[in-house]
């Protein structure tokens, strides 16, 4: 498509995935969306991106990266069906984290049927060069019917010029820069005489509701290069921090099973858990997990919980582990890792995401590294405390365990946790 073109598009479910090449220098890239009334948001709920992954409509929800070659996307998810009737505009954006989008190539964003994968719509180069932020395209109504345009339309001032354009709450309300001039007091005057007969009482007004929080659009990204973020001095050291993986499936054979002769595949039945050590400052260790329905919980040690299992890897569902950071008091160590129960002997060909999201401070997320070993369980993530300080560490380290020898144990003996293991199964 051409910039400014349209096409029209079936009103289901569709994938909109935005992409480009990467390699040294070129930034990295984010999707979002905003559905819009009248050319504005409705309110800052109706801004999906990495802060804020699904619109409370279930008809927006974004999915997350993929980097497979050197080919990175982002992808968001758009049930036309679900859209609220008032909603006339879902507006289709990306904002370039560390450069310009004249320093990413082959940019492009399609639109595919969720379904039958079947491409709808493609725009590529829309001719960026010093943006920061980018309208990339559009959905939008027509005689009860959703057409595409290609847009490209940039902003040189981020996602926050984006956001705000639109009608989004980006920053702590600040005070004005000049009071506005303050009336003088009237005059005293004399009080009327009271009515013969007393008037009703008239009800005190309700209490006004607090303002909404303004949207974050904040967020750490943890790489090799830097691979560790002090929660403390992010402002998220209390409340409920969600751990989060997603993935996605290749059904390919993977790179070391070929080396070594033996064709196995990644398959829809793949089932990866994920896991934690924990080690408390009373000297308590243990493990949460699916396995030995070893659940934890939030209101009593270890504080930890893990949600139920989850098979898809999607990243409005995937694998959820909660810490309570109400208590970090007790915590001395958490390390979070994933091993594979079934569907796989490897992580290879396995494209998974890791994200930390404190309830107060910036997400954290960072990618695994591509898999050459034959690995069944990954370490990802170790949460330490340091006096006062709470740590996110990135591992992504790939383990192989030794005949015999299980996952847990592996990950255990790799990281001198010193807990004795026992069978068990879900």
């Amino acid at each position: 498509m051409s910039k400014g073109s349209n096409t029209p598009v079936p009103t289901t479910a569709l994938r909109v995935e935005v992409g480009w090449r990467t390699g040294p220098g070129v930034p990295d890239a984010d999707a979002s969306a905003l559905l819009l009334v009248g050319g504005k948001v409705r309110s800052d709920a109706d801004f999906v991106f990495y802060n804020q992954p699904a619109h409370s409509s279930g008809a927006v929800r974004h999915e997350g990266k993929r980097d497979a070659g050197g080919r990175v996307t982002d992808s968001l998810v758009v049930d036309l069906a679900r859209v609220e009737p008032t909603i006339e505009t879902v507006i289709l954006a990306a904002s370039a984290d560390g450069g310009a989008f004249g320093q990413i190539p082959d940019l492009y964003i399609e639109v595919r049927e969720a379904a039958g994968n079947t491409v709808a719509a493609r725009f590529d180069n829309p001719g960026a060069t010093v943006e920061t932020a980018f309208v990339l395209g559009e959905f939008y109504r027509r005689q009860g019917a959703w057409k595409f345009r290609a847009v490209g339309q940039g902003y040189d001032s981020g996602l926050e010029g984006l956001a705000t354009d639109y009608g989004i709450s980006v920053d702590e309300p600040q005070q004005a820069s000049s009071a506005a001039p303050v009336a003088p007091p009237a005059a005293p005057q004399t009080p009327p005489a009271p009515p013969a007969t007393r008037p009703a009482t008239t009800p005190p007004p309700p209490p006004t509701a607090p303002p909404a929080e303004p949207v974050r659009l904040t967020k750490v990204t943890l790489t090799k290069a830097a691979p560790s973020v002090s929660l403390t001095k992010q402002g998220g050291t209390s409340g409920a921090m969600r751990v989060n993986l997603n993935w996605e499936v290749r059904k390919q054979f993977s790179g070391w099973a070929r080396k070594l002769g033996r064709p196995v595949a990644m398959h829809d039945d793949l089932d990866l858990d994920l896991c934690c050590l924990y080690e408390l400052t009373d000297g308590s260790k243990g493990v949460v997990q699916a396995l030995g329905n070893a659940y934890g919980a939030l209101d009593r040690p270890p504080f930890i919980h893990l949600d139920g299992d989850d098979r898809t890897g999607a990243v409005a569902t995937g694998e959820n582990l909660t810490i309570n950071l109400d208590h970090k008091q007790y915590f001395r160590r958490v390390l979070v890792f994933v091993t594979i129960y079934e569907g796989a002997r490897s992580f290879a060909d396995l494209h998974a995401t890791v994200t930390l999201q404190p309830q107060y401070g910036a997400p954290i997320d960072f990618s695994l590294d591509e898999c050459t070993v034959p690995s069944t369980v990954c370490a990802l993530a170790l949460i330490t405390a340091d006096g006062n300080d709470l740590v996110v560490q990135r591992e992504a380290r790939y383990l192989v365990p030794e005949r015999g020898v299980s996952p847990q144990r592996t990950v255990d003996h790799a990281y001198g946790w010193g807990m004795n293991w026992t069978p068990g199964r879900k």
